[in-house]
């Protein structure tokens, strides 16, 4: 039996096995073409958070980043126009 910790294989994951996680998590199977399991798509989300954490990944090269999207108007939306805001039609109508 192994006495590898889920720490040790943070610890000890590579660059390359981190990107194959990452693309596990991302397609929900592994590149043979299994799918994974719930608990496999947790247990692997974790890592990759972990490792990114861990490795000082960019935030913005984080898996489940979401880049923030500013109009430039402000705190107060003045100047905006509902298209510009995100809410297109729906906005104008009265």
């Amino acid at each position: 039996m192994s006495d590898m910790t889920f720490e040790k294989m943070i610890n000890q994951m590579t660059p390359a096995i981190y990107q194959s996680l990452k693309q596990a998590v991302e397609l929900r199977k592994w590149p043979d073409g299994r799918y994974l399991t719930a608990e496999q798509t947790e247990l692997c989300m974790e890592a990759v958070m972990r490792y990114e954490v861990e490795n000082n990944v960019p935030e913005e090269n984080r898996v489940g980043y979401l880049e923030q999207r500013t109009c430039g108007a402000g705190a107060t939306g003045q100047g905006v126009s509902p298209e510009l805001a995100g809410l297109g039609k729906d906005a104008t109508r009265g």
